[in-house]
């Protein structure tokens, strides 16, 4: 799967919330790493499934994923998104910013680290509380 197909599915995925969508992109031994905010690496496809299955099962909306850069790197396997995620949560419309980087071979994502503001993460968080 092309590189824009990818990114394009994986904000369909946070759009609808859905672990599954999400889970369908990475190859089967995929990781996806939170080097900010505390949250454990989800190592392999099932695993990221059910994290995320966990993960959105709360009383947030995605509104709006905004891709605000999409770049290439030197080594072609490896892609940096700069995206705003727009949610709405206890009736407050919070901007969470994040940096996403990902390892793509063979039309499948082997490795994602996810970078997200954790301020926003927390506001977003508190009002889930």
């Amino acid at each position: 799967m092309p590189i824009e197909e990818i990114v394009t599915g994986y904000h369909a995925a946070m759009l609808h919330k859905s672990p599954d969508e999400l889970a369908d992109l990475y190859a089967e031994d995929g990781l996806h790493e939170f080097p900010f905010g505390g949250l454990p690496a989800f190592e392999g496809r099932e695993q990221i499934r059910a994290g995320y299955r966990q993960m959105w099962n709360s009383p947030f909306e995605a509104k709006e994923v905004r891709r605000i850069s999409l770049r290439r790197t030197d080594d072609p396997e490896v892609t940096v998104i700069e995206q705003d995620t727009y949610v709405t949560v206890a009736g407050q419309s919070i901007r969470v910013p994040g940096l996403l980087i990902l390892r793509i071979r063979n039309g499948q994502i082997v490795h994602a680290r996810d970078y997200m503001d954790t301020s926003a993460i927390a506001k977003v968080r508190t009002a889930t509380s």
